[in-house]
């Protein structure tokens, strides 16, 4: 029996004789009702004991957001520069983070700056790997945006990179460093949905932002922005507007439906488990209704087949990416066992429990009487001697703090990253190896779609196999 059935716990044994540890919920309630909740505990942080000066390459939305996320760990993180091909992104930095913040088109001098010591790296995916390889061995610790590279061979010559370096690297899927993953963890290693076998999940949106289809400037300047410097390795165009503001609309800059969203619900998934990725990919999906110059698809569908590992026992996992789902656009991950299943959200998981009974129950209407009444009669002796077993709760949801918000596992993954540095420790929880083990499959779902065929992939080799 493989280990990820030896810790086997009941939910009795984590609430107790009674609800006490539940909190905000009253005991005799948590006795009584089917349902119980608990609040999960907010993480302590280190204090900072020294300063960390920080510059941010590339802010658009992701990087203003995470510049914040890094800003907002306690005492100690200092924002000195920031980089961007538009010059209005590098006036609204010195707007928000203080007009003594240093702005360059130029991400070298960022690099070369002996000042800083780590880098946010949130620029289009085409600029992941050159940026964060220079980073590296320039001495500077990297926090890089998911996914970590836009092709599968530029994550090999990063993993190089960092493994010779002596430097933290974070990849940006902050939802491993969430409350609710870390719990989810806890609850899938305890045994508490029983042998694992199929997990889904779904990321649908319903507006035009989601869609990538990002505001554009009504009177720019085609001065304001270092086009070149945009393109970089990238096919030369002729200055283009939607394709600089809207690049995850193309792929020559980005990765898609899998690389902006397949990847974060890849991350969730082996960090859960432990695994290192599928075996089988097969993806699917077109362009149904955002007709806009774009080529990447606008709905996606994936299917992934892991195998029995240590860690894990075989299951299967679907993905499903829809940007024009007129219910209103929802997400969710589901793991499901033969016990019961896990239901995340960003902010709780819930676990529903639903044992098959040891007894199998009878199927004998075709029989005649006299072999009814003999099946009946072996059934009763064969099944007698079973003792009543404690009734549980039929669902247990844990919660993040209020205040803990949205916002409080950025913080935590940043945090993740600055005690490392602090420490003079290498590791973080989604180091480029995590990175690219989870970006590995959702770019072979891209190639599993525009080639049309079944990707077979190599977890531990993280890369395609030939066949």
């Amino acid at each position: 029996m493989r280990n990820y059935n030896n810790n086997r716990r009941r939910f009795i044994k984590k609430l107790g004789a009674s609800a006490a540890g539940l909190a905000g919920v009253p005991a005799i309630a948590a006795q009584q009702s089917p349902h119980a909740f608990q609040i999960l505990k907010k993480k302590n942080r280190i204090a900072a004991n020294e300063r960390i000066n920080i510059a941010t390459i590339g802010v658009g939305g992701m990087g203003f957001g995470d510049t914040h996320a890094a800003l907002s760990c306690g005492e100690g993180a200092e924002l000195i520069a920031t980089c961007d091909c538009y010059d209005d992104r590098l006036i609204h930095s010195k707007e928000v983070f203080g007009q003594s913040v240093k702005t360059t088109r130029d991400y070298k001098e960022v690099l070369d700056n002996k000042d800083i010591d780590a880098v946010i790296i949130a620029t289009p995916d085409h600029w992941h790997k050159t940026i964060a390889i220079e980073a590296l061995r320039k001495g500077k610790a990297v926090y890089c945006e998911k996914p970590i590279v836009q092709h599968i061979p530029e994550g090999h010559e990063l993993i190089k990179a960092y493994n010779e370096s002596n430097l933290p690297f974070q990849v940006g899927s902050q939802f491993v460093s969430s409350l609710t993953y870390e719990k989810a963890k806890e609850l899938y290693q305890a045994g508490e949905i029983g042998k694992f076998n199929f997990a889904e999940a779904y990321f649908d949106r319903h507006s035009a932002i989601g869609a990538w289809q990002y505001s554009i400037p009504p009177n720019l300047e085609r001065e304001a922005i270092a086009w070149e410097q945009f393109l970089g390795d990238a096919p030369d165009r002729p200055f283009d507007a939607k394709r600089f503001f809207r690049w995850r609309n193309y792929q020559d800059y980005g990765t898609g439906i899998p690389g902006d969203l397949f990847v974060h619900l890849f991350s969730m998934l082996h960090f859960i488990t432990g695994s290192h990725g599928p075996e089988r990919v097969m993806a699917t999906g077109g362009l149904r209704y955002w007709d806009d110059e774009r080529d990447v698809a606008d709905v996606m569908l994936g299917m992934f087949d892991y195998a029995e590992t240590q860690n894990h026992p075989a299951f299967n996992f679907s993905l499903r990416v829809n940007f024009a789902d007129g219910s209103g656009g929802r997400s969710g991950i589901r793991m499901v066992g033969s016990e019961g299943e896990m239901e995340l959200d960003w902010d709780a998981v819930t676990v529903r429990r639903r044992k098959l009974p040891k007894a199998p129950g009878m199927s004998i209407g075709s029989f005649s009487e006299a072999t009814q009444k003999e099946f009946k009669e072996w059934y009763q002796k064969e099944y007698a001697n079973l003792r009543p077993e404690m009734h549980e709760p039929k669902e247990m949801t844990y919660r993040v703090p209020e205040a803990y918000g949205y916002d409080g596992m950025r913080q935590d993954h940043f945090d993740n990253l600055f005690q490392a540095m602090r420490k003079g420790e290498k590791a973080t929880v989604e180091d480029p190896v995590f990175g690219l083990r989870a970006a590995g499959p959702a770019l072979a779902a891209n190639i599993s779609h525009y080639e049309k065929k079944m990707v077979h992939w190599d977890p531990e080799n993280m890369d395609i196999k030939a066949t």
